[in-house]
C-alpha cells in the first residue's frame, strides 16, 4: 500500500519544465508516476533511476509542482536532499543529480557510492 512521503528530493525549474513537457507528449500513460530511485550497478556501485513507472506496493508517494512521484521506501536514505536538474546545453543534455549523500560520484554523473 502506498504511503505519502515528505518531499525527499527537489527539482530545479529546468527539470520541472522538461518533466511537464514529457508528460504532455502524445501517448503518455497518465496512470504512471515519476519514479525516483536507485539500483545497483554503474561505475561507482549505484545508479539513479528517473522515469515514469507504475506505482508498486513498497512505494511512497509525493508531489512536486504538480508532478506525482513515487519512491521505494528503502531508497530514501540514499536520495534524501538530492537536487535533480535538467541541462540543455551544447556540451551536456539530460537530467543531472546533485546528491549530498554520495561519498563519491563517477564522471558519467549517474553513478555514485555511499
Amino acid at each position: 500500500m502506498e504511503t505519502t512521503l515528505s518531499v525527499p528530493v527537489t527539482f530545479t525549474n529546468g527539470a520541472v519544465e522538461e518533466l511537464k513537457r514529457l508528460m504532455q507528449e502524445e501517448g503518455f500513460d497518465t496512470t504512471q508516476k515519476l519514479r525516483v530511485g536507485v539500483k545497483g550497478g554503474g561505475c561507482s556501485g549505484m545508479t539513479y533511476v528517473l522515469g515514469f513507472d507504475t506505482p508498486q506496493d513498497a512505494d511512497e508517494t509525493f508531489e512536486i509542482e504538480g508532478i506525482s512521484c513515487v519512491m521505494n521506501k528503502g531508497h530514501e536514505m540514499y536520495l534524501y536532499g538530492m537536487q535533480i536538474d535538467f541541462q540543455d546545453g551544447l556540451n551536456s543534455r539530460g537530467f543531472t543529480f546533485k546528491n549530498p549523500n554520495a561519498s563519491s560520484t563517477c564522471g558519467c554523473g549517474t553513478s555514485f557510492a555511499v
